[in-house]
């Protein structure tokens, strides 16, 4: 077909979730947002969230305990004083928020801020009201395949096919989910890249990422800055090094049309989607040079 007569190719929709972690131990930016009061740090998290909408985020995800491995739990409490004031700042200005949190408590405090996601790394199983929480709010529900918790999970990364094992119990857990009143629309599913997973099983689940779209959900993708990524380049490179292979991936994400792509370098991960698209609208854009 002629370049002038090519149908327009639609854009890459996938969206940008940029990490926001209002904590000290991040295992990439803990700290970043510390300040002398809680005040303060409310302020310096609501400045990062407008800078990482300006360099093209379109979901904010807000998070107050670092699921890094081998990471104890913070209380619930210290949690929600973290998030929850950045959260209501955010949803008032209009911007999407997801709730990174595995307490039902701090989850029903963000659902009544406003449609929130909430992204839970253990799917509704860490806390035993947090399906409940979600479902009597026709909550927004993030749900990760997931083992155990930080200090455990490593451990628990044993599989005979780790693609099919993870989305069976991603199926289960859905079924789980949806048994409690979480409206199966609203459920955005997460193979938890880095959760229970070694390096192989992590890109088994890449490879096969046809299969994980095609539970009948939308799919988010979380590779940013993870120890996989990292296997890829020198030992000694810093933890940023790995926003290249990071980027990469989403690119190959949002070619294969998955929904969203949580990253902490949002800048390169719109030029990364951007080339997605100029490769996609490529016959368009060269008969509007000609």
């Amino acid at each position: 077909m002629d370049a002038m007569t090519a149908p327009t190719q639609q854009p890459v929709t996938t969206e940008i979730m940029a990490v926001l972690n209002v904590t000290p131990d991040s295992f990439s930016d803990g700290g970043a947002v510390e300040a002398p009061t809680p005040a303060e740090r409310t302020a310096k998290a609501i400045n990062k969230a407008h800078d990482l909408i300006s360099q093209g985020a379109t979901i904010i995800d807000v998070g107050g305990e670092s699921t890094r491995p081998g990471a104890e739990r913070v209380p619930q409490e210290e949690e929600s004083a973290r998030v929850v004031p950045v959260v209501r700042q955010l949803v008032k200005e209009g911007i999407i928020v997801s709730v990174d949190t595995m307490y039902a408590a701090t989850a029903a405090a963000c659902l009544e801020a406003g449609d929130v996601y909430i992204n839970d790394v253990s799917g509704g199983l860490a806390d035993p009201e947090m399906l409940a929480t979600v479902a009597a709010r026709d909550g927004r529900f993030i749900l990760s395949h997931w083992r155990g918790h930080s200090v455990v999970m490593n451990d628990l990364a044993v599989y005979e096919d780790a693609a099919d094992e993870i989305k069976t119990e991603l199926l289960q857990m859905r079924d789980r989910a949806v048994d409690a009143g979480v409206t199966p629309e609203r459920i955005v599913l997460d193979p938890g890249l880095g959760f229970a997973k070694d390096r192989d099983d992590n890109w088994a689940v890449l490879q096969r990422l046809d299969e994980f779209q095609a539970l009948g959900h939308e799919l988010l993708i979380g590779v940013s800055r993870k120890r996989f990524m990292g296997a890829l380049l020198d030992p000694d490179a810093p933890v940023t090094d790995r926003d290249l292979p990071t980027a990469v991936v989403s690119a190959l994400c949002a070619e294969r049309g998955v929904w969203g792509v949580r990253v902490h370098n949002v800048a390169a991960t719109r030029i990364a989607l951007d080339v997605v698209n100029a490769w996609r609208q490529g016959a368009d854009t060269r008969a509007d040079h000609r």
